[in-house]
């Protein structure tokens, strides 16, 4: 069975494929078959002006009709596609998603920042690790942070921050918005054991790969605050020659690794695990459950 997923964020649109295979248990097996990211940046638009510029909407709707090409190419017959918080934030995301409609056939669904977070926790990687510890799924994105929360293996919060990489570029972020996400984690996770963090986005993933850390082993704070300090040292042009970076992720790294290490500090967290899921990952998680019970 091949599946295709397409998320759209605030910074970009990506298209997943996969072909689900099922094992001896009866498990399903999922086996990426292609990865395509557009950097739209929608968030740009958004969050200055409130709605999607004609500009912007034409990227947008040329994307999808590549995407629609590819999964043809493939022979995809189910799709999930969903937008995250620059659609939700923009005044004409109702129009553009009726054209994109109309001119694709692919229906995008707008979803909340809750909906968000239960997504990426489709891909349950904590299942995988020790049930000694409290996991603490981080995932950053260009308009928004989603935080879900397990203790003894059971969901104890999942909330959505209107603080993305791109909100705190665009000076979009205040200092009471800081302190609520701030005191909601101190408030719900005290007394607890060890709390590991796992991380989610582009921005992690990159940092993982500059590590040079072997899969399965996690970054320490003290590591993400090294970078922290390191990548803020340089210019956005500088990062892009030095670390061979896109401009659309020298511009968003450093404030994707201030939102993470402000998370981990107040959680407590010593340690984030990078396996580089994300939100596309948990839509074909989630495809795949409403195929096989229809």
């Amino acid at each position: 069975m091949k599946l295709a997923a397409i998320d759209i964020g605030s910074n970009a649109a990506r298209l997943l494929l996969s072909e689900v295979i099922v094992g001896e248990a009866g498990e399903p097996v999922f086996n990426k078959l292609n990865l395509v990211r557009v950097p739209l940046r929608l968030g740009f638009d958004v969050f200055e002006n409130q709605e999607i510029s004609a500009e912007k909407e034409g990227m947008v709707l040329q994307t999808l009709k590549a995407y629609k090409h590819l999964m043809n190419a493939y022979g995809i017959r189910y799709v999930k596609a969903c937008a995250t918080s620059a659609m939700r934030d923009a005044r004409n995301a109702d129009d553009i998603i009726r054209k994109i409609k109309m001119e694709t056939g692919i229906t995008i669904e707008v979803i909340s920042g809750d909906a968000e977070a239960s997504l990426i926790y489709e891909n349950h990687v904590a299942e995988k690790l020790t049930p000694d510890d409290d996991y603490l799924y981080i995932d950053v994105g260009g308009g928004s942070t989603e935080l879900t929360f397990f203790s003894k293996e059971k969901l104890v919060f999942k909330e959505s921050f209107r603080i993305g990489t791109i909100r705190l570029l665009k000076n979009k972020v205040s200092d009471i918005q800081w302190n609520e996400m701030k005191d909601f984690i101190k408030s719900r996770i005290k007394n607890l054991r060890k709390v590991i963090a796992i991380g989610s986005g582009g921005n992690i993933n990159k940092i993982f790969s500059l590590s040079k850390k072997k899969e399965g082993k996690p970054l320490s704070f003290e590591l993400l605050k090294d970078y922290y300090k390191e990548l803020s040292s340089f210019s956005i042009e500088e990062r892009m020659r030095l670390y061979k970076m896109r401009e659309d992720r020298a511009d968003v790294i450093v404030p994707a690794l201030l939102i993470y290490l402000n998370v981990m500090r107040w959680a407590d967290a010593k340690d984030i695990y990078v396996p580089r899921i994300g939100l596309a990952d948990g839509l074909i998680q989630h495809l795949y459950k409403e195929v096989i019970t229809v």
